[in-house]
């Protein structure tokens, strides 16, 4: 290799268009909390809403921690006017003396200072427990605040200190004397950081439900006081002592996990009696488990490591799924459920309708990521794996009707795993024997590049002939649907593959499906439902999802789905066209003319009315000519339409399905598409209020 000159890296640099100099002066140092505010999403994820709801738990977890070791019983968080966000806890307050170091309190070094708090120290910190790992959560929503507030409340004395952006104001102060102890901490996010700052009240209260289940005997409260003018919370610890009347809610449950079990699967048929519960200490590992098997097809798994939720599972969730199969197995063996002529249950077959609550609480604790998705500490899987499977053999033993349910649930998970196979192999045998790789319905791209390849799910062949004719045939593929598709909820892989419309469907996507399916596989990166704006529509579009969901989740995830969003009037003033898609859009285009056709609409439907009649027909005659077509399908516009609203990528609206809080949509699907009536009709009673209806 030849030698490389300093000419030779000028050289380089140059053509690069980057400048020469390279010294000293080069590297920039980011101070105090500078990284954050450059770098955000290294550590809160991102600066949607995921991120701006973060930095709540961020402050949250700190309460929780408290209460977690003991020293606090109730939280309260509230929503206040100008995008406030005030969090309370009747722990034992942050220190507020000088810190030996920083030589500033200690209160000011914890809220400005990166990697400073009490969860480093261990139990010689009074935290044997906390989902604090880096020592940045108070620190980066103060960073990523315009204001912040902390109070602490300690000793007999009130003592305030405020932050511009992340930088004390003033020194911490004594304002007062009180009767309380805790902490509180209020902030306002940063608006030039994230992409809108709007907090969600679901979100906020599940987040919360959620974690009352897991801190047994904790208050935990959240009000939503947005909508006031003005909260004045001046020398007042809880904001629930004002008596606002506004929305609140408040969660305290002793039951712990197996409340969190019966909460989940309330709109469940359960497989057995009994919810399995195991709270033990193993080698510094706290180990708390409960489940219970329903009648469905879905694992449901919810994993946390020091209260912490790892969406991403880790260490402790593997340890449950080995422990679970290997304990099973040998039970259904010993019992003789599980017959010498069947094969092992597999791990897919143990979890199939299984809801879990996997919960470790340990001091030195590892998660891939500062946001906590992945717990990683290796001996996390080893106590969860012998603490669960002791326990599980026991409870297999002393509840015999339980344990022959759960048995059976898994053996026929296993039998129709094996039914499934073959049926899924007859099919792609038989696809492969008539030379049938594509379905004949299915009128494919030109493009064999999947990044620019889009697939229209449309409804019916009418819509399908107009979408074949007016499509870009080079990246635009149709696949219309004949009626609608078997709902899956709570069908098995055999009996979807059955169904003709499900499996060209399957075919067409290209992933496969099952234990074989294959992301890396799929035609389109854009697969787009596009169905009629009525309920038939509504339906095919929900049933669609269901199977996106339940079977093809990863293409979700991917953000791969998409929903076309058809006009619903087309709207001729004069020689202009507008197409609108909302009545709000509708009215905006028509401006006065709006009233103008409203009155001649009124006479219309009263025609035999007196003189007003003739009024108003004359108001009428004087309007601008204007033409109104309210489209109720596709199949109603001709093929230039349908490209121009709704194909064009210059021009179309298109929805990207996503899902942001998996357990919710969850229930959702079990409530809209399962076999709980009861349930079902409840939802539907329950928020009627928010439908728009098409009458």
């Amino acid at each position: 290799m030849a030698k490389t000159t300093e000419k030779d890296v000028k050289n380089r640099a140059s053509k690069a268009g980057a400048g020469q100099s390279y010294d000293a002066s080069s590297i920039t140092v980011l101070e105090g909390l500078e990284p954050v505010r450059k770098r955000p999403g290294m550590y809160i994820g991102t600066t949607g809403p995921d991120g701006l709801h973060h930095l709540v738990w961020e402050v949250f977890d700190n309460s929780r921690d408290e209460a977690m070791g003991g020293f606090a019983n109730d939280i309260e968080i509230a929503l206040l006017p100008n995008n406030r966000v005030r969090v309370v806890d009747n722990g034992r307050g942050i220190p507020v003396d000088k810190h030996p170091h920083t030589k500033v309190s200690a209160l000011e070094t914890i809220m400005t200072t990166l990697h400073a708090g009490g969860k480093f120290g261990g139990e010689a910190s009074g935290y044997k427990v906390s989902g604090g790992l880096h020592g940045v959560g108070v620190s980066v929503v103060n960073a990523l605040s315009t204001w912040a507030r902390a109070e602490v409340h300690k000793d007999g004395g009130r003592y305030e200190q405020e932050y511009k952006i992340g930088k004390a104001q003033a020194p911490v102060k004594k304002v007062g004397t009180s009767e309380h102890i805790g902490t509180i901490i209020s902030f306002e996010a940063d608006a030039s950081i994230f992409e809108e700052v709007k907090y969600d009240w679901a979100k906020i209260v599940a987040h919360v439900r959620q974690q009352a289940y897991l801190v047994k005997d904790t208050r935990i409260s959240v009000i939503d006081a947005r909508d006031l003018e003005k909260v004045s919370d001046q020398g007042v610890f809880y904001l629930r002592e004002l008596n606002l009347e506004v929305p609140s809610m408040t969660f305290y449950f002793e039951g712990g996990l197996r409340s969190l079990i019966a909460f989940y699967n309330q709109h469940q048929t359960i497989a057995h009696k009994n919810i399995f519960y195991v709270d033990r200490e193993l080698d510094k590992v706290q180990v708390e488990i409960a489940f219970q098997y329903v009648d469905d097809l879905t694992p449901r798994f919810l994993a946390f490591a020091n209260n912490i939720y790892n969406a991403e599972g880790g260490t402790h969730v593997t340890g449950f799924k080995t422990a679970l199969t290997r304990t099973l197995n040998t039970y259904g063996r010993n019992a003789g459920i599980l017959k010498e002529s069947e094969e092992n249950f597999t791990g897919d077959d143990a979890l199939e309708g299984i809801t879990a609550v996997i919960s470790v609480k340990m001091q030195e604790i590892q998660f891939e990521g500062q946001t906590k998705g992945k717990l990683g500490s290796v001996e996390a899987r080893g106590a969860v794996d012998t603490v669960f499977s002791e326990s599980l053999a026991a409870f297999l033993e002393e509840n015999p009707d339980d344990a022959r349910a759960i048995i059976n649930k898994v053996l026929l998970a296993l039998k129709a795993r094996k039914a499934a196979k073959a049926a899924k192999d007859s099919v792609l045998r038989k696809g492969a024997l008539e030379g049938m790789t594509l379905p004949g319905k299915l009128a494919d791209c030109q493009t064999k590049d999947a990044s620019e390849s889009e697939l229209f799910i449309v409804e019916g062949d009418s819509a399908g002939g107009t979408a074949k004719t007016g499509r870009d045939r080079r990246t635009q593929a149709i696949l219309p649907l004949r009626g609608k598709i078997l709902n899956i909820e709570r069908a098995r892989l055999d009996k979807m593959l059955a169904s003709e419309q499900i499996k060209n469907l399957v075919v067409a996507l290209g992933t496969a499906i099952g234990d074989v399916f294959d992301l890396n596989k799929l035609r389109y990166h854009k697969v787009i439902i596009a169905t009629d704006a009525d309920v038939d529509g509504a339906h095919i579009r929900t049933l669609l999802l269901t199977l996106f969901y339940r079977h093809f989740r990863a293409i979700i995830d991917g953000g791969f789905i998409y929903i076309a969003q058809p006009p619903l009037y087309k709207i001729k003033r004069g020689k202009e066209t507008f197409y609108c898609y909302s009545d709000e859009e509708k009215f905006k285009i028509l401006g006065k003319d709006a009233e103008v056709l409203e009155v001649a609409e009124e006479a219309s439907d009263t025609e035999e009315e007196n003189d007003e009649e003739e009024e108003s027909d004359t108001k009428a005659k004087k309007s601008p000519k204007i033409s109104i077509q309210r489209y109720k399908g596709l199949g109603e516009m001709n093929a230039s339409e349908l490209w121009e609203t709704t194909m064009d990528p210059k021009n179309r609206v298109l929805k990207r399905v996503t899902v942001d809080d998996a357990e919710a949509a969850d229930r959702i699907f079990d409530i809209l598409m399962g076999t709980d009536v009861a349930s079902r009709k409840s939802f539907i009673q329950s928020n009627a209020k928010l439908a728009n209806l098409d009458l």
